[in-house]
């Protein structure tokens, strides 16, 4: 069976570490991007030269319309899909709850959480045993923020993430029998340019100290464990978290 996945903001950071790992590993990839076309076309560049196959479709995951066309645009160029990574999220600027406001609040949990929902609603609607489906692995990109709760910088984004931890739970066992695996990666002080949303573009390097291992991760090394949960090595696996956390 082709093996074909969906990784939502796949152009930058841990969605790239992972589209080009994935790719290496036999999947069709969707790239998935939000508003950097050039990011996602140099993804799908990069994945091209080594001989894979790969396409760059954008989709606000946010909005239910565009969850809609993009898994349409999957099954049109690729195929059904086989396995989905939900990662794309925000964060913004570092501030207290107290100085937070409704639209700062919906714009984060909207896209957080309703899209991860979104892209799992429709991942499920062609994975399912039960709706003709040949199954498949959904991972979801959580945070090490949904146990540290992230106070004085952003409780909302960690907030969001503890949502994820308890759907990803949820949806295991109401996907388990039909041929679905669901599970979780919650990485910590990776450098990525999420930060720089946040307005402190070295903040891995000032925490780093504070992390057992006394360094930040690497994209990559939050990729292998992603594309662990979805292999066949992770059989028997749903509802389960790995931390990428450096041991924090």
């Amino acid at each position: 069976m082709k093996k074909i996945i969906v990784i939502t903001g796949g152009s930058r950071g841990i969605g790239a570490a992972t589209s080009h790992l994935a790719a290496e590993r036999g999947y069709a990839v969707c790239v998935n991007y939000n508003h950097n076309r050039k990011a996602a076309d140099t993804v799908v560049s990069a994945i091209e030269r080594t001989g894979g196959q790969a396409i760059a479709v954008a989709a606000d995951v946010s909005s239910e319309s565009d969850v809609i066309q993009l898994f349409k645009t999957v099954d049109k160029e690729l195929g059904i899909v086989t396995a989905l990574v939900n990662n794309a999220g925000i964060l913004e600027q570092q501030m207290k709850l107290e100085d937070m406001d409704a639209s700062r609040l919906n714009r984060i949990f909207t896209t957080n959480i309703s899209g991860y929902f979104l892209c799992a609603r429709e991942a499920v609607r062609r994975m399912s045993t039960r709706h003709g489906g040949a199954g498949g692995a959904i991972v979801n990109v959580s945070s090490g923020a949904s146990r540290l709760g992230s106070p004085g910088e952003y409780v909302d984004y960690a907030a969001s993430k503890g949502a994820i931890d308890t759907m990803t739970i949820g949806l295991a066992k109401e996907v388990a029998a039909e041929g679905i695996r669901v599970n979780a990666v919650r990485p910590a002080f990776i450098y990525t340019d999420i930060h720089t949303n946040g307005g402190e573009v070295n903040r891995v390097d000032r925490i780093k100290e504070f992390v057992p291992m006394k360094r930040g991760g690497q994209a990559v090394e939050v990729a292998y464990a992603i594309l662990w949960l979805l292999s066949d090595e992770a059989s028997y696996s749903t509802g389960t978290f790995i931390d990428v956390t450096g041991g924090k």
